[in-house]
């Protein structure tokens, strides 16, 4: 990245984090991309939300900023699950779903007095799983699921079905889905 120590304003400097998402594989932290521009990581913030508000593609997940690039290969299948279980269950639920090939793309609880809340966290495997627990741990943050009573949803993203139906019934085994009865 820039690496000079020197400082990149404005417009130029959104051009360059534009191009690093663009390029990079996998999520780049505000605090990296502070550090690359010489900048305070509440300017990227800034950034960032003036990129999305042109419309730029960058979701924001405990992980760090990534770019959604369109893709003309195969279509996703997307399913939203409601789940139900306690905070220390958190990491056998995320385990459970990735370890089938799905990604949880977010977690949306529904708040009394915001009406529903949604965290984009992009969980794709175990070292996804692990960060975000990391994270949330080095944060002390809580989890949305806390606020109530442990139902929360999910937005759930695979190649195929047959994926969000293995997940879904293993998370179903484990009693994590909210019953319809």
């Amino acid at each position: 990245m820039n690496g000079k120590g020197t400082k990149i304003l404005g417009e130029e400097r959104r051009e360059m984090i534009l191009k690093w998402l663009k390029e990079s594989n996998s999520p780049l932290t505000g605090s990296q991309l502070a550090k690359d521009t010489n900048v305070s990581r509440q300017v990227i913030v800034q950034d960032i939300s003036l990129l999305k508000a042109r419309n730029e593609p960058i979701m924001a997940t405990a992980q760090g900023y990534i770019y959604f690039h369109p893709s003309p290969a195969k279509q996703k299948i997307t399913r939203v699950i409601a789940s139900v279980h306690s905070a220390e269950q958190t990491e056998d639920e995320l385990i459970t779903i990735v370890d089938y090939g799905v990604t949880v793309k977010d977690v949306t609880i529904e708040h009394p007095v915001y009406g529903d809340l949604t965290g984009s966290i992009m969980i794709k495997n175990r070292h996804d799983v692990e960060m975000f627990l990391e994270k949330v741990k080095e944060t002390k943050a809580s989890y949305l699921l806390e606020l109530t009573d442990g139902i929360h949803l999910h937005t759930l993203e695979a190649d195929s079905s047959r994926q969000l139906d293995q997940a879904c019934s293993a998370l179903e085994e484990k009693g994590y889905l909210l019953s319809q009865n």
